[in-house]
């Protein structure tokens, strides 16, 4: 094989992106890094107001740059972005923003086009897939919810509680996002949290260490996501105690999941209707692939991949994924592992040398606010 001309992209300009052309450039190749926001620092701006880390900052860094300051502190969303913008700001590579990737395509010669929303069109020798799953947020369809009057948007949608102030308030979903959004609203509206089973936690400190400590010194935060499958049953809310104690107190309050939308609200469980005035679905994402859709490598919207490496098409990776490798995959502290990794494969083909695929790691080696 032959080196190939055309550059290595990288779709998505956020911590996935940025961790993917840190190690791109590290394989010794110029990779173009597609973004198309404003300024590289991915979703982190549109994420609600009040998000902070799960994990301190200690835990929390792409490779190559500490967040700086407490390490013991979990840094808010704004501090999350500024960081962003500092790490892009340290990489020498080619980052264009305001650029949405439409549609992927082979090319008959090998390789890839990108074609872009705005009709420009570029060759590649190599792909990795980096945009996360914010631009994709997963909205369950239940009965009559075309009929529902009020107010139905995701969790993404959401910014602050004011102007749920004094509103009748129904969220969605027993996951972190769920629980703090509906903490925060409570001092604000008549809150209900709607589950389908109760809500687990799991503490933030343990012993006197934050839990991410821990997943540290065992190797929990390496485990591939087979063995996090048999091991983890059931999500639960990273939680000091607080949210627990504020359920308890039904603030919000936690109600099991209602069966069906009526024109002004909601019909629980045992049958009583009531109205709502505003649903939030804290729902979770699913990977925003479609412009990947026409090289026929979606399964469902899910990619046919193995550790991030792409089965179906040689040179084409994906970062950002839950469980991608381990459990840290899809976060902050974990993803400048899996990129190494999915780069070194990538880095091989736009390079030229052939390699066999490599296998996924029967234990983990490497690595979702």
């Amino acid at each position: 094989m032959t080196p190939r001309t055309e550059p290595l992209v990288i779709v998505g300009g956020g911590q996935s992106g940025l961790a993917a052309a840190r190690a791109a450039l590290t394989a010794g190749l110029r990779p173009v890094v597609l973004h198309a926001g404003t300024e590289p620092v991915g979703s982190w701006p549109d994420y609600y107001d009040s998000l902070t880390l799960f994990s301190p900052a200690r835990y929390s860094a792409l490779p190559g740059l500490d967040f700086g300051g407490d390490p013991e502190r979990y840094p808010s969303r704004a501090e999350v972005v500024a960081y962003l913008r500092r790490y892009a700001a340290g990489l020498d590579a080619d980052i264009r923003t305001g650029v949405r990737v439409a549609a992927v395509l082979p090319r008959p010669d090998g390789g890839y086009l990108l074609r872009t929303d705005a009709g420009d069109e570029l060759a590649a020798a190599g792909i990795v897939a980096a945009s996360g799953s914010f631009g994709n947020p997963h909205r369950p369809v239940l009965p009559r919810q075309d009929r529902y009057a009020g107010e139905l948007r995701h969790v993404a949608d959401y910014r602050r509680p004011e102007p749920y102030a004094g509103r009748r308030v129904v969220v969605v979903g027993a996951g972190n996002s769920a629980v703090q959004v509906g903490h925060e609203l409570a001092a604000y509206a008549d809150v209900t949290l709607a589950t389908r089973a109760p809500v687990r936690f799991l503490p933030q400190r343990i012993r006197g260490r934050d839990l991410h400590h821990w997943l540290r010194v065992t190797g929990a935060d390496l485990l591939p996501g087979p063995v996090l499958a048999r091991l983890v049953r059931h999500a639960a809310v990273l939680d000091t105690g607080v949210y627990r104690d504020a359920i308890a107190a039904g603030a919000p309050a936690r109600r099991e999941m209602f069966t069906a939308f009526t024109d002004d609200g909601v019909i629980w469980r045992d049958g009583t209707a009531e109205r709502v005035d505003a649903v939030l679905f804290a729902t979770g994402y699913r990977p925003h692939l479609a412009y990947l859709a026409p090289l026929g490598t979606l399964d469902d919207g899910l990619p046919r991949q193995r550790g991030g490496i792409s089965t179906t098409h040689p040179g084409l990776g994906y970062l950002g994924l839950e469980f991608q490798r381990s459990f840290s995959s899809n976060t902050l502290r974990g993803v400048g592992r899996d990129a190494a990794y999915v780069l070194a494969a990538v880095a091989a083909h736009v390079s030229g040398r052939s390699r066999r695929r490599p296998a996924p790691p029967r234990t983990a080696v490497g690595g979702r606010p």
